[in-house]
């Protein structure tokens, strides 16, 4: 039998507050399938869906059966967020490289759109995922009241209410603010790592480089020179013959 959900008081973020304010380039666009006029604009919400999921997704991370469904209606967008947070992708780069805490942090920041409200809420997260697996956690979020009220089934989910009118308390992006790998699986994969030069290399322009007889090469010739002195000899003075050593003049007879 599952543990139900812990309690947790929701805190006051920015998500919680009505917004008056004035739309603008900051302010997010809303991709859903109740607007869709064209093959193109079809293509930018599964675009969208891509990043909200994956941050970015190459070719070999699509999962094109999903979008053929998406596309010919057999499956709405719910369904569709549902099947890339279950996609081989997604387990290996976030389920499979982060703890389970870690893990709740980055579902409820893409499903529901908002930071964790508390550790407690990361806490209770994280023991339906003990408990009811992968899958059972991401169909809670998915079924909840908070996601059905923000995205229902045909709005792909998306950063609610990230800047304020103020800017001052502006929340930083999702794939800023929480990087893929945490710090213990970074260091683990051994990156990113610090490439420093033991030498400093500057660009100095043609014009204003040293040419031959100039007399700031004249250090770097005198550098270059190694004369080869002789070496000092060590005699002891015992061993100098003092009367042989001085000459002097013989008298003739």
């Amino acid at each position: 039998m599952p543990i139900p959900l812990l309690a947790y008081a929701p805190s006051c973020n920015n998500q919680r507050v009505a917004g008056y304010e004035v739309g603008n380039e900051e302010k997010p666009r809303i991709f859903s399938t109740d607007n869709i006029l064209s093959p193109t604009d079809m293509d930018a919400l599964i675009g969208a869906a891509y990043r909200q999921i994956f941050f970015h997704a190459f070719k070999s991370d699509r999962e094109i059966a999903l979008e053929s469904q998406l596309r010919n209606g057999q499956i709405t967008v719910r369904e569709f967020i549902r099947g890339l947070c279950l996609s081989p992708t997604f387990t290996e780069s976030f389920y499979n490289l982060n703890s389970n805490y870690r893990f709740v942090e980055h579902c409820v920041e893409k499903l529901l759109g908002r930071s964790v409200y508390s550790e407690r809420e990361k806490i209770a997260w994280s023991i339906v995922v003990a408990t009811k697996g992968r899958a059972g956690f991401i169909n809670d979020l998915l079924n909840s009241e908070e996601y059905l009220d923000n995205f229902g089934e045909n709005i792909v989910p998306y950063q609610r209410r990230r800047v304020l009118p103020s800017g001052t308390v502006s929340e930083l992006p999702f794939n800023i603010k929480s990087p893929r790998y945490d710090a213990y699986y970074r260091a683990k994969l051994g990156f990113p790592q610090i490439i420093w030069q033991t030498e400093v290399r500057r660009f100095i322009p043609q014009d204003k480089r040293s040419q031959a007889g100039d007399p700031s090469l004249f250090m770097n010739m005198a550098r270059s020179i190694s004369p080869m002195g002789n070496a000092p000899q060590n005699i002891s003075p015992y061993n100098i013959d003092y009367e042989k050593a001085v000459p002097y003049r013989k008298v003739g007879s």
